[in-house]
């Protein structure tokens, strides 16, 4: 059975293999040095290789669900060398990863029928969260898509100017008010600004403060009803940015967030800057929410759609 085949154009291939290097790396260092002047897989070297995954912030529990399906290939085909370990584990987790609905795109779309299709985007500060609405919508853009901003993070003035500068780089309008404005208002004038302006997409961005849970929630409530009056069932998606750097810290985040509000799907950031790269694995094999897009470098093309076999072939290459 191969999962594997060719999907990415090369050039972005070669972005999502050079933003999982450091991920990568890591991962092979500890795997040679586990499998070192050993010939077959046996009990020693599942051990070791679950101590890898564990520590590569795969999780635990993915981690349990990688081991018992090697374990089972171990048993069927009775003798495995050490040298397919890679390509035994390359295509465990993606056999993995496959059961979920999810990581399947190749391409920044959006479901049709919906117009605008309103986008909240939720998430702690400095996870990347403003980066990712600025690569997003110069994504949709690219695609001939017609998109406005909403700034609904009006606690920090930084997060209304730094949402400007993304508008002002990709060319595309923001709604905003001063610092301190009330974010459902903010939410209200973007979406009747979209409608007016007959656009396709609708970003809004909101406060990531987790600090009282109840307060966020609260918020986040009203900033929905108040959109649901202007553009009905909206916001379609409410999208949760994760810093992939803070590997386990992610998944807490994640926990933290669902509880809050219902999120939709993930979008995990700065992976090129750390080798907790496996949180990704985790994280889309845990949450039963679809992670739809990585942050794979700084530059503006390097936010890409998650598709889970590129990324499992590009981590495990």
């Amino acid at each position: 059975m191969s999962f594997f085949k060719k999907i990415f154009s090369s050039e972005k291939k070669e972005t999502l293999d050079k933003g999982l290097e450091k991920s990568k790396s890591s991962f092979f260092g500890k795997l040679s040095k586990a499998v070192a002047g050993k010939s077959k897989v046996d009990d020693e070297v599942l051990d070791d290789l679950e101590e890898i995954l564990v520590s590569s912030d795969v999780g635990v529990n993915t981690t349990l669900k990688v081991i018992e399906r090697i374990e089972a290939r171990v048993a069927k085909d009775k003798y495995l060398g050490t040298d397919e370990l890679n390509l035994i584990l390359r295509e465990e987790i993606a056999g993995l990863l496959s059961e979920t609905n999810s990581g399947e795109d190749t391409e920044f779309t959006i479901p049709s029928g919906k117009k605008p299709y309103v986008i909240m985007v939720v998430g702690v500060n400095g996870v990347g969260k403003t980066t990712t609405i600025g690569k997003l919508a110069y994504q949709f853009k690219k695609q001939g898509l017609n998109v406005v901003l909403g700034a609904a993070d009006t606690f920090r003035a930084a997060a209304i100017d730094q949402l400007q500068v993304w508008a002002d780089r990709v060319g595309v309008p923001l709604v905003k008010q001063s610092m301190g404005s009330d974010p459902a208002s903010v939410a209200f004038d973007t979406l009747k600004s979209a409608v007016t302006q007959n656009a396709d997409v609708v970003i809004i961005d909101t406060a990531g403060r987790l600090h009282n849970k109840v307060n966020l929630m609260n918020e986040l409530t009203k900033v929905k009803r108040v959109m649901q009056k202007v553009v009905d069932n909206s916001p379609h998606d409410v999208l949760l940015v994760l810093d992939g750097s803070t590997g386990q810290n992610a998944f807490e985040q994640a926990k933290q967030f669902t509880a809050a509000t219902e999120v939709t799907s993930l979008a995990v950031t700065k992976l090129d800057g750390t080798a907790k790269g496996g949180v990704v694995i985790g994280i889309s094999d845990q949450f039963k929410i679809p992670v739809k897009y990585i942050g794979v470098g700084e530059g503006i093309e390097d936010l890409q759609v998650f598709n889970k076999y590129e990324f499992v072939d590009s981590f495990f290459k």
